[in-house]
């Protein structure tokens, strides 16, 4: 059974401005781009190696294109399932689960 088999949710690819952060290590805060994303999880790549189970926040930013209005920003927590090698030299993908999430209202 192959990666795709074990998704619950249809992924798109899209390249969305993410910050991530892992809760466990109480790590510094990386930005990237999602490589996809599903209603359940999100891939993208990282230039740190993760541990699978690891806990995780990250902040999704949605563009004006997608919420027809102005930028929306979803905070994420969820949990590293899959590290797998990236594309770029010295990086790795990373496929982490959503598990709740909020909407960040701008002060």
């Amino acid at each position: 059974m192959n990666a795709a088999d074990k998704r619950r949710a249809q992924r798109f690819a899209m390249a969305l401005p993410v910050a991530v952060k892992t809760v466990d290590k109480g790590g510094e805060e990386k930005s990237v781009e999602t490589i996809d994303i599903s209603s359940t999880g999100v891939y993208f790549e990282l230039g740190v190696p993760m541990d699978i189970g690891s806990a995780m926040e990250f902040v999704l930013t949605l563009p004006a294109e997608i919420t027809q209005g102005k930028p929306v920003r979803v905070k994420c927590r969820g949990k590293v399932v899959r590290v797998d090698k990236g594309n770029r030299p010295n990086s790795v993908g990373v496929a982490a689960t959503i598990e709740r999430y909020e909407f960040v209202r701008d002060s």
